[in-house]
């Protein structure tokens, strides 16, 4: 007999046994220009690598959703939108969510509150020029949420974050101002820890096989399938649009399919569907809310 893992079962629609969004994060060269700014002219190679992000493995990776059947959620620094013109129409065209990611891939946490703000505020009006609508929701660039962060995505009419790790399924952020949706992930889910090597972005860590990768992926994704997880993927074009690993990908969700009873879904269509549950009274969240503390833990202050 399986343990039962998770107290109070998100309640899937139809009958879904988990639910499933493979989100990309669409860097390009904003890490490039906002890590060296008075060099990026000449980093030529890694900025062809960055563009290869937006030019070659983007709509690889469309064709690949295109094949399946599947709408997902890209998340895309608002400079890039401006810069790559036809991004934002090919990712449209075919149903799929643009979401919030900052505006040049600024680290939140590192910034000042105002700085945050106005980067943040500046993003949300070249989604919505670009898009047509506002964000519905955001993954703070690097995981940097900041004490503002939710603060920001209530003020701009969010319905879900996707930046946290707090849980399995989604749960509800609370603030003094409102309360919304997280669509937590975690690093075993993320492309990063197994594909990016770069001295540019200070990244050292050898290269994994995809077979090492996706048997990761795999086995998170058939333990959300065993307890109504939700399995959330944090990756990017330029490290699993390459050929070897778009296959993997490309095999995983045959795999993921042939299951059965799983939910592929943007992270808004998640999103909506918790509130829906929150509302009808059929789902008890898991409730955090933030800021956590502010300043120094009392400890800390007295020594």
């Amino acid at each position: 007999m399986t343990t039962a893992l998770i107290d109070h079962p998100f309640p899937w629609p139809e009958g879904k046994r988990c639910a499933v969004c493979i989100s990309f994060d669409i860097d390009a060269e904003s890490l490039v220009h906002l890590g060296y700014r008075e060099e990026a002219d000449n980093k030529v190679m890694t900025r062809s690598e960055a563009r290869y992000d937006a030019e070659v493995a983007t709509p690889r990776l469309l064709a690949v959703f295109r094949n399946h059947g599947l709408r997902q959620t890209f998340f895309v620094p608002a400079w890039c939108l401006e810069n790559y013109k036809d991004l934002a129409k090919s990712i449209l065209a075919d149903g799929h969510e643009i979401a919030h990611h900052g505006y040049m891939h600024e680290n939140p946490n590192k910034l000042s509150d105002a700085d945050d703000r106005a980067w943040f505020r500046r993003a949300v009006k070249t989604i919505e020029k670009t898009t047509g609508r506002k964000p519905a929701g955001f993954r703070a660039p690097s995981y940097g949420f900041s004490r503002i962060s939710l603060e920001l995505m209530l003020e701009a009419g969010m319905i879900y974050d996707a930046s946290l790790m707090g849980h399995d399924i989604p749960y509800l952020l609370k603030h003094a101002k409102g309360s919304l949706i997280e669509l937590p992930s975690q690093r075993a889910l993320d492309d990063w820890t197994y594909f990016v090597m770069s001295r540019d972005y200070n990244w050292m860590m050898p290269i994994a096989p995809p077979e090492h990768a996706f048997a990761v992926y795999r086995a998170e994704f058939d333990a959300a399938w065993r307890h109504g997880g939700l399995w959330v993927a944090v990756w990017h074009p330029f490290a699993t649009g390459r050929l070897s690993r778009c296959e993997a990908m490309d095999q995983l969700i045959d795999y993921m399919k042939g299951k059965g009873g799983v939910w592929f879904a943007t992270m808004e269509e998640i999103a909506i569907h918790a509130r829906a549950m929150l509302d009808a009274g059929r789902w008890k969240p898991f409730v955090q809310e933030l800021p956590y503390a502010t300043g120094l833990v009392p400890a800390l202050a007295q020594a």
